[in-house]
């Protein structure tokens, strides 16, 4: 397969974050200093420059649907602000305490209403599209660690050290909690809502499944797990946590018993991301390198890249045409693939 550099941009500090609008037309990519710069996906063009938060950026999420554009940022200065990306502007501000924001969530589209999920230290509060908060929730006993809506949109996951709380959507009550003893990194939930998984400090991975009670451990990983993409079939699970991108197949009952595959790199594993209809998965590692994969073949590397710098994020386009790299230097390059 042939993966082509498509344009390069330069931000003034460290990538943080990078998100694709819902249409595809925009990349927003986030300082570790406090802008925002958005760029046309077709030849990279910047189109606005947001000035985010004062004192630092933490975290991007755009809103799922809808041709009004509007992307939710939280930085360390305690706020979630909104923006109207078409015009550049600034439109809403909802401060949720003195902590940082670090995560942000929207639900889904098709859940009857804009709802933004928001958590800053223990604080985790739910928003309107207008940026009104419509409700805060009680304190988590430690900080929230990571954030993830159910793909339905009935729920979403919230974890901190000790484990993670299910929230309902419609009227925000707790479902259950699911105990986990010890701190978590990372959640993501299957793309057909089955399987709940955390990336863990202990190091390991832990797997949900909800709907039936059942949960199972991954162990035996280097370091912490702070890096967790499932493909759109919900067949694949990638996984970080050393100088393998680790590989389980959760298809049926699930990937106990199953040995994972191990897809190697020369340096540990610092970023992963699946496309999102299609099946390759890109993952890059701390010496520079971006492999793309595609799990099912018996020879599964496709393309090799070698990047000027160390990838911070990773993140395709709607189609799937185009790979966002956001590196340490404050690059960001953007690759074009004929292998959607």
């Amino acid at each position: 397969m042939n993966l082509a550099k498509h344009w390069t941009a330069t931000l003034d500090d460290y990538v943080i974050d990078l998100a694709w609008s819902a249409d595809g037309s925009l990349l927003a990519a986030a300082s570790a200093a406090g802008p925002v710069a958005l760029f046309a996906a077709g030849d990279g063009a910047r189109q606005h420059d947001l000035p985010g938060h004062a004192d630092g950026t933490n975290a991007l999420a755009w809103r799922p649907a809808g041709g009004d554009r509007v992307l939710a940022t939280g930085g360390q200065d305690g706020a979630v602000k909104l923006w109207d990306a078409a015009a550049g502007q600034h439109t809403a501000t909802a401060v949720l305490g003195p902590d940082w924001v670090e995560h942000l969530a929207w639900a889904p589209a098709g859940t009857g209403r804009p709802l933004l999920l928001a958590a800053a230290g223990r604080q985790l509060a739910a928003l309107g599209g207008d940026g009104t908060i419509l409700h805060r929730f009680p304190p988590a006993p430690k900080t929230v660690t990571a954030l993830a809506c159910a793909p339905g949109g009935e729920a979403f996951a919230a974890a901190h050290f000790g484990g993670v709380a299910l929230w309902e959507t419609a009227d925000f009550a707790l479902r259950r909690e699911l105990p986990y003893g010890n701190g978590i990194q990372a959640l993501v939930w299957s793309p057909d809502g089955a399987w709940l998984v955390s990336g863990n400090q202990d190091p390991s991975v832990h797997l949900w499944r909800p709907a039936e009670d059942l949960e199972f451990n991954m162990s035996g990983y280097e370091s912490k797990v702070r890096h967790l993409s499932f493909d759109h079939a919900s067949h694949w699970l990638a996984t970080g946590g050393g100088r393998d991108a680790c590989i389980w197949d959760c298809s049926g009952a699930g990937p106990e018993g199953r040995e994972p595959a191990m897809f190697p790199h020369q340096a540990p594993v610092c970023a992963l991301a699946f496309q999102r209809a299609h099946g390759l998965l890109a993952s890059a590692s701390q010496d520079g390198a971006v492999l793309l994969w595609s799990p099912e073949r018996r020879q599964p590397l496709r393309a090799t890249v070698k990047m000027p710098a160390v990838a911070t994020r990773l993140a395709w386009s709607p189609d799937d045409r185009l790979l966002a790299i956001g590196t340490e230097q404050g690059a960001v390059y953007v690759l074009k693939t004929d292998s959607a």
